[in-house]
């Protein structure tokens, strides 16, 4: 597609003087289990981008196959937070909590400390 920033800005609304700042691989915990993709962080927002397409099923019954994509603007995050599992420590998760109180789980970070440092950066300049 022409690398990350063509991808990011295919998939989410960008807005003028909004700057791309890290990219990773990860998983989001769904109650359908992990969804692979990618982890955009910007100065405006947090966005996650399947890497595959998933079934969804559209008004009139029929099956289309769509991006399971999420949007979170920086100035919507009340707080992000390292994790890890309590009998498998070296699995390690980021818990991104909105001020709704709608809490997103990123597992299986590439480059998890960077990636934590960044969300941490980016959510602390609003």
């Amino acid at each position: 597609m022409g690398g990350v920033d063509k991808v990011f800005m295919k998939y989410f609304s960008v807005i003028k003087g909004e700057r791309l700042l890290k990219v990773c691989h990860c998983y989001l915990s769904t109650t359908s289990g992990p969804l692979a993709g990618l982890l955009f962080i910007s100065t405006e927002k947090v966005a996650f981008c399947s890497e595959r397409s998933i079934k969804v099923f559209n008004k009139k019954g029929q099956m289309c196959r769509m991006r399971y994509k999420v949007s979170i603007l920086v100035k919507k995050i009340k707080s992000v937070r390292q994790s890890e599992d309590v009998e498998k420590p070296r699995q390690k998760y980021i818990n991104i909590t909105t001020v709704d109180n709608f809490d997103f789980w990123l597992m299986g970070v590439s480059k998890y400390h960077k990636t934590y440092k960044y969300l941490e950066q980016a959510t602390s300049q609003t």
